[in-house]
């Protein structure tokens, strides 16, 4: 029982450093890998209908081409 209990003041411990972190306002952390730009996905469930974001983005580089 003592194990689970120091374990889970650790877990404790760390996602309340995590908390602090975000509320502080640092960067949230973030993956090192590349993302989904890194394999040739342009979207999470490969759709036909991008996300309002996705089409401003998009917009934006179609005028940057002309």
């Amino acid at each position: 029982m003592s194990v689970f209990v120091v374990t889970f003041g650790v877990i404790l411990l760390a996602v309340l450093a995590m908390a602090i972190g975000v509320i502080a306002g640092r960067k949230p952390i973030g993956g090192s890998c590349g993302g989904l730009g890194a394999v040739g996905l342009e979207c999470e469930a490969g759709c036909a209908k991008p996300c309002p974001k996705r089409r401003a983005r998009m917009k934006a580089q179609a005028e940057e081409e002309e």
